[in-house]
């Protein structure tokens, strides 16, 4: 069972938020100040972090980076009504992996809450498994390298992390928005045109087997097609 720890001193915004994640399955532990978050971190052991800004004593975006320091992997989602940018960077500054401004749907807050838990098993995943072959290709995450029928050619560092996404999800789809915030870890209009880029670079890489063939779905995101021979 997932576990979301949360910290929100509105009584009212956390009853439905926890009753809502509780029906879908999830396991809440709720608390109305920061104080007990070190030792929940530790008893609890919860797979994100959800916090809200404007806290008692010790604010969210001080409680994000007493996260980091403990946890420094474990997702960090702040909710506020604080909307300028300024106060968005800050949270991003602090640790933070997501930033809800209130108020907010209950829709919108789970499937980003669903979205940074992908993003962190997928991190997670990749961090065991540096090596795909994959037809008549060889990546090799730590040297950054793609061997294929033509040769090898040295991607960068983000251009590998987009090929170990569509590598992780052969013959499935994989959203566009995920590859967005797992790389960028923001999904604005200037980090989705460098995603398109990219994807050409790398259709183009894998052209050399007609086994392999990266569909786009508009409005969705790819299909990583590797056919069996």
């Amino acid at each position: 069972m997932t576990r979301i720890l949360y910290v929100e001193d509105e009584e009212f915004l956390a009853k439905v938020v926890r009753e809502t994640f509780e029906h879908a399955g999830y396991k809440v532990r709720h608390l109305r100040e920061g104080d007990q978050l070190m030792k929940e971190l530790e008893s609890f052991e919860p797979d994100i972090c959800i916090l809200d800004v404007m806290l008692p004593r010790v604010d969210g975006f001080q409680l994000a980076g007493m996260i980091r320091s403990a946890k420094p992997e474990l997702p960090i989602l702040f909710l506020s009504a604080k909307a300028f940018t300024e106060d968005v960077i800050k949270g991003f500054q602090s640790g933070g992996n997501d930033y809800v401004r209130k108020p907010f749907s209950m829709e919108e807050l789970m499937i980003r809450v669903e979205n940074l838990l992908k993003i962190t098993r997928n991190k997670a995943s990749a961090s065991i498994k540096k090596i795909w072959d994959i037809a008549s290709f060889r990546i090799d995450s730590d040297s950054l390298e793609l061997s294929g029928p033509n040769g090898t050619v040295k991607l960068s560092y983000r251009e590998m992390q987009v090929v170990e996404l569509l590598a992780q999800h052969q013959n499935k789809t994989i959203d566009r928005k995920l590859i967005l915030l797992s790389v960028w870890e923001d999904d604005s209009f200037f980090n989705s045109r460098n995603l398109d880029v990219y994807i050409r670079k790398i259709r183009k890489h894998f052209a050399a087997d007609e086994g392999i063939e990266l569909i786009t779905l508009k409005g969705k995101g790819y299909h990583f097609k590797v056919s069996d021979k």
